[in-house]
């Protein structure tokens, strides 16, 4: 399964892992992703629906969690 926030598309990104030499490897840096059931603040129809979330969603109010 990806990890890609079903709210805001975040996935992985590239970057370089820096060495005290300056030498460059490159890395992943990956998103804070968990699974979970959650219901849409915006949806009219409060569909549950299970997905992958990033921990800034869940911050920012944009989902709600079902227990």
């Amino acid at each position: 399964m990806s990890r890609i926030c079903a709210i805001c598309g975040k996935g992985p990104q590239v970057g370089n892992l820096v060495s005290h030499a300056r030498n460059r490897l490159k890395r992943w840096l990956f998103p804070n992703v968990h699974t979970m059931r959650f219901v849409v603040v915006n949806d009219p129809h409060h569909r549950v629906r299970r997905g992958k979330v990033c921990t800034k969603c869940m911050k920012a109010g944009k989902v709600r969690k079902i227990v």
